[in-house]
């Protein structure tokens, strides 16, 4: 599982003109699901994401995780994030899940990070979608949990 995780100052996703996540404050959350990851994979990600200290504490240090700044999070699918162009210049996504067990795992990933006290706002899956954000550092974080197998 592979996530792209901004900082925030406010971030919004639209489908056909219609506004259908939004948040203020927090992180924005592309995610992506690969046609090899586990519960293992979804948890190690719910916890990274949830526990990244990206928030300044007062002292310019980045010590604050988004529960201790009570932000939200804008979770956004993101099957590219498994585009391979090694080959050629038009992208493969062999490794990507499969689209009708991916959305399982995304829906998995919302309401865990939700059972952790977390506000979480949602682009809709598969769908053509716009993603506006107005990035907080900027602070821009990629996660892969491939790298604990």
């Amino acid at each position: 599982m592979r996530a792209v995780i901004s900082r925030v100052e406010s971030a919004h996703v639209t489908v056909a003109n219609e506004t259908v996540g939004a948040i203020e404050h927090g992180l924005l959350v592309y995610l992506g699901i690969g046609k090899n990851d586990s519960d293992g994979d979804l948890a190690y990600i719910v916890s990274k994401v949830a526990g990244l200290r990206v928030f300044d504490n007062g002292d310019g240090k980045l010590n604050l995780s988004i529960r201790d700044v009570q932000g939200a999070m804008l979770v956004v699918s993101q099957f590219t994030l498994y585009g391979d162009v090694r080959k050629g210049r038009r992208p493969s996504f062999e490794d990507a899940m499969p689209p009708e067990h991916a959305e399982k795992m995304y829906t998995t990933f919302i309401r865990k990070t939700e059972e952790l006290g977390i506000p979480v706002q949602t682009g809709r899956f598969r769908a053509d979608m716009r993603v506006t954000s107005v990035g907080a550092g900027p602070i821009t974080i990629w996660l892969d949990s491939e790298r604990l197998r």
